[in-house]
């Protein structure tokens, strides 16, 4: 006898969740709708991963389907739970007959808003990232050093949705600000370099004063790390483990390190994210800026006597409601703020991480400038 597979936990728990946002939406609505409602949600069950994996299937399009259908499902969920709320609030002030309408013309309003949303995030996600522009105030800053820039970009995230026309436009923004040293801080890739390689190959032609330079995120790590800082390497890219280098600029010093991933010593403990070692041997002087993937690094950092750190891996929560999420693990979302004497400037992020959506939470390539205080 033939038995069939039992459904996993994450597809059963998935269907439940469908049927929850089915039975909210679709009753109080006309049948026409009803319809169409009921097919948007049953096209966005079976194309949506079942997971955080999805079958590629080559096709660039293609591919991006299931991703689209989870970012759908998002935000059925997230406006169906909300309009609950509400109904249940508005419940103990409205007259029944009043309530009535209410649940019709909020089912409808929930209907016709998630689609929309997700047309408008997927475009603010797929499109090249705008510049950000950012002034830092270093206090004690060397006249050389007046107007030195950074390019940032961070959690590219080059895999299944986002390839090598997505990363070739971003170079091509980044080489037109003509920056001072350009630094990539982590989250770069998902999946190995035998299946990426090509779609990372346009960040060999990164260009800039002082050059690239590259700290591992936690994707990177999932990703096969070593593989990645060869690779990284072999695309010109300095990748810092823990150390620094000395950039002279004009007779000023800039003391430039990188820590490795926040969480890498769980995958290898050789690899155990250390900003005071990073720091170890700056010149006397020197203005120490720290490129760390993770804001949590910050208050090592700060002790470690860094005036500025540069993190991502955020996405500034890449959109509502996770950023509020965000704010439970990391103890800075985005933008730049201050801790003791140090900065801190954490990037919403140059790509995306699933869903191809952003909504609240714009994607970025950031110019970061110092002046003087």
């Amino acid at each position: 006898m033939i038995r069939r597979p039992r459904a996993g936990p994450v597809p059963l728990f998935l269907l439940l969740l469908y049927v929850y946002i089915g039975a909210r939406l679709l009753a109080p609505v006309p049948l026409a709708i009803q319809a169409l409602g009921g097919v948007m949600l049953v096209a966005c069950f079976a194309y949506m991963p079942k997971g955080w994996v999805a079958r590629e299937t080559g096709h660039a399009a293609r591919d991006l389907v299931p991703w689209i259908a989870m970012g759908l499902f998002s935000w059925l969920f997230v406006l169906t739970l909300l309009r609950d709320v509400g109904l249940g609030v508005a419940a103990l002030a409205l007259e029944p007959h009043v309530l009535q309408l209410a649940v019709a013309d909020s089912a409808l309003a929930v209907l016709a808003a998630a689609p929309l949303v997700t047309i408008a995030g997927f475009y603010l996600a797929r499109r090249v990232a705008p510049v950000v522009e950012v002034r830092v105030p270093i206090a004690g800053l060397a006249p050389a050093l007046e107007g030195f820039t950074i390019a940032q970009i961070s959690d590219v995230h080059v895999g299944p949705t986002i390839k090598r026309p997505f990363v070739d436009a971003v170079v091509e923004r980044v080489n037109t600000l003509g920056a001072d040293v350009i630094a990539i801080t982590g989250d770069l890739v998902d999946g190995p370099v035998h299946k990426l390689a090509h779609h990372t190959q346009p960040l060999a032609r990164l260009r800039s004063r002082h050059g690239t330079y590259f700290v591992t995120g936690n994707h990177e790590y999932y990703s096969g790390a070593h593989a990645w800082i060869e690779e990284l390497q072999r695309l010109g890219a300095c990748v810092l483990l823990n150390d620094h280098v000395v950039l002279d600029h004009d007779g000023a010093h800039v003391a430039l390190a990188g820590v490795t991933d926040y969480a890498a010593h769980h995958f290898d403990r050789t690899h155990r994210s250390d900003p005071a070692r990073a720091a170890a041997g700056a010149p006397e002087g020197a203005l120490k800026v720290l490129l760390a993937h993770q804001p949590r690094s910050a208050a090592e950092a700060a002790r470690a006597g860094f005036d500025l750190q540069l993190s991502g891996h955020t996405h500034g929560g890449q959109f509502w409601p996770w950023v509020h999420f965000v704010r439970m693990q990391q103890p800075f979302t985005a933008g730049l703020r201050k801790l003791g004497r140090m900065w801190i400037y954490v990037s919403r992020g140059t790509g995306y991480w699933g869903p191809p959506m952003r909504f609240g939470s714009p994607s970025e390539i950031t110019r970061l400038t110092l002046v003087a205080a």
